[in-house]
């Protein structure tokens, strides 16, 4: 765990707040994302190019966390170079072709690390189709803390949040970001009832 890094253990999903902002909205290749996610590099090739196109109001200001998909997170170049060391823990990040915009302009958080640490007796049963669990509770003592993402094997298309990484990108985006919790070992903050739902 980062140096600074304090407080109860808590693990989140992250996405662009409901506020007035522009996101992006992968093509296809949030299919060959998820092929890669759920299958495996044996399996499935890792996917390394993306593209995207705007959504919402073409006034609004453009997001820096700019995707509400849950396992491809896509952060502006300018918020993703200042966190890359800490990123580039979990996974790689790979750019975004967006029509209009310079090559590295938005780069996309490819999650490589799948961590074993979910209390599967305690969570939900994940739904048959994708790996989804309405309440999932974690170990503890097995949480990837040195991470800042990481996928679980029950849900490989989603992409959970250490709370330290979720405290810097907050610091960083303010309200902007919209940080709903997945699990916490303080039994005051209570789970988002649909983390996973928009």
């Amino acid at each position: 765990m980062p140096l600074g890094a304090a407080g109860p253990l808590a693990v989140y999903r992250l996405m662009p707040s409901a506020r007035n902002l522009r996101t992006l909205r992968l093509d296809d290749s949030l299919v060959d994302l998820k092929r890669w996610q759920f299958q495996g590099d044996d399996r499935a090739p890792r996917p390394t190019v993306f593209a995207a196109e705007w959504t919402g109001d073409p006034k609004a200001r453009e997001a820096e966390f700019v995707s509400d998909c849950p396992g491809a997170p896509i952060l502006g170049g300018r918020l993703a170079d200042r966190l890359r060391e800490d990123l580039e823990k979990s996974g790689r990040l790979l750019p975004v072709r967006v029509e209009g915009s310079p090559a590295a302009a938005y780069l996309l958080h490819l999650v490589d690390q799948v961590v074993d640490c979910v209390d599967t007796r305690a969570s939900s049963q994940p739904k048959k189709a994708t790996g989804e669990m309405q309440r999932t509770v974690f170990r503890p003592d097995a949480l990837p803390l040195a991470l800042p993402s990481f996928r679980v094997p029950q849900f490989p298309v989603g992409v959970q949040w250490n709370a330290w990484a979720v405290d810097r990108l907050t610091g960083l985006l303010g309200d902007d970001l919209e940080a709903r919790p997945v699990w916490s070992e303080d039994p005051a903050v209570k789970p988002h009832p649909k983390p996973w739902g928009f």
